[in-house]
């Protein structure tokens, strides 16, 4: 066959045939070109991960602990103890985030970074132990952790004293520690580390962002009668709120130091009675916090003055009761009910609701975030090795969390986050059996901020 071109030459049609694979082979080859240097470029960075990994020295727990294919998690929560109330809902928020981390799920799709196929590539193990409330005996569990197990992370805690020393100990051990639960000024003050995050309000955020909403609602003329649990969470707690109601025209009427694990309260709370104060002000938390909200109730304290909790404890209104809880304000680190506002937190709500058949609270909240606050970091550093990890969580990066963005400040590593303000809902105005309070402000975590060296952080050495 032949063809003519346009000036009418007779052309043989194979110089077209041959022409088109001309151009194709061409375009195969540009193309070809472009995805091996894609490809070249993907094991040029993975070649450059590992040589830096190779590069890092040992240091706590890194290498050894990500030489296999999986990394390890120590966990320490309360199961015994005043505070183990909370101390299951702290250890399921920790193990639901390690299965979405592993298997994917929940929040992990909504984290760029995280592929629901583990760390790194590496995938999770773990082991709980009961911290019995007690800062040495979570110490001496996470040491094992350490020293057995390689733990390249440590989380859990609840009572600020338990929380104070796992983060001396990661700092000693160089394994970065994501707090399960601490509201002491002290935490990201005085006792604060470089190996050390806190999630939860500080005793002076909560303060911050309960003072306006509680003087309005109950006066400003208003005398205060403090029932203190004697160790760093409870004294910073009267410190910071006992300053934030007062420049609103508070005063103190009694203050009540009592031991952590008090069963009979009755001493301090006769004297609270005969104080002349308005407002009863529990600081005691966890199930101290129950047995001194009943007892108040039974000695006819709450008879003729309100209750306010500055920090309630996760399970204390389904402890106490409604009849009791109504109309008490005070803050929480998470409230359930964020879920109908905040699509994270519904996707959160959800899926622990659907694994453990009840709603989470506010330490199953910690717990899960941390862990996946963890993760990003470690996925944006490319490696385990912990200083670059915690420069990656010091770096400001937000992440959208069931409060919100959410970030770490890097002079004191106190996470900037939403504070949710609530009060007790009467009995007849509940939607259902957990729902106890209503969110009447959500103060954003810039506007409570105490300044970095109020309480004096100094962070330690990296390495």
């Amino acid at each position: 066959m032949v063809a003519s071109d346009v000036k009418g030459n007779v052309v043989n049609n194979n110089f077209f045939e041959e022409r088109r694979m001309t151009i194709g082979r061409r375009r195969f080859l540009r193309m070809a070109g472009a995805a091996s240097a894609l490809t070249l470029a993907h094991w040029a960075l993975a070649d450059e991960r590992e040589t830096q990994r190779k590069s890092y020295p040992a240091l706590g727990t890194f290498p050894a602990g990500v030489a296999g294919d999986t990394a390890f998690v120590g966990i320490t929560v309360p199961l015994t103890g005043p505070y183990s109330s909370d101390g299951k809902d702290q250890q399921y928020g920790n193990e639901l985030a390690i299965e979405h981390l592993n298997h994917g799920g929940g929040l992990v799709k909504k984290i760029p970074t995280l592929s629901g196929r583990g760390v790194l590539g590496k995938r999770l193990t773990y082991k709980v132990a009961d911290s019995q409330t007690q800062p040495n005996t979570a110490v001496e569990a996470q040491t094992r952790f350490i020293h057995q197990n390689q733990a390249i992370v440590m989380a859990g805690g609840l009572s600020s004293a338990v929380s104070v020393a796992l983060e001396k100990l990661a700092q000693r051990e160089f394994v970065v520690y994501m707090i399960g639960g601490s509201g002491s000024n002290d935490t990201t003050g005085k006792d604060c580390q470089r190996y050390g995050f806190r999630s939860q309000p500080s005793a002076y955020m909560a303060a911050k962002a309960l003072a306006p909403v509680v003087v309005k609602a109950l006066g400003s003329k208003r005398k205060a009668a403090y029932l203190i649990p004697d160790y760093t969470y409870g004294h910073t707690v009267f410190d910071s709120t006992s300053e934030f109601t007062g420049k609103l025209g508070w005063t103190i009427a009694a203050k009540q130091v009592v031991p952590v694990g008090t069963t009979d309260f009755s001493p301090y709370l006769v004297n609270i009675a005969n104080s002349g104060a308005d407002v009863f002000v529990n600081v005691t938390f966890g199930l101290d916090a129950v047995a001194s909200s009943k007892q108040a109730k039974e000695f006819g304290v709450l008879d003729k003055m309100k209750m306010v909790v500055p920090n309630d404890s996760p399970f204390q209104a389904a402890q106490v009761g409604a009849e009791i809880m109504q109309g008490v304000y005070g803050t929480l680190d998470f409230w359930w009910t964020l879920a109908e506002r905040n699509e994270a937190a519904r996707i959160f709500v959800d899926s622990f609701a659907t694994k453990y058949h009840y709603k989470p609270r506010w330490t199953a909240h910690i717990a899960y975030t941390q862990m996946l606050v963890w993760a990003d970091a470690v996925e944006r550093a490319g490696t385990f090795y912990p200083p670059p990890v915690i420069k990656a969580l010091e770096d400001g990066h937000r992440l959208e969390m069931p409060l919100g963005p959410v970030y770490y400040r890097a002079c004191d590593h106190q996470q900037v986050r939403a504070v949710p303000v609530v009060v007790g809902k009467q009995p007849s105005a509940m939607r259902n059996q957990e729902d106890f309070f209503e969110v009447v402000d959500l103060v954003a975590g810039e506007s409570v901020l105490p300044p970095c060296d109020l309480f004096g952080c100094k962070l330690g050495p990296y390495a």
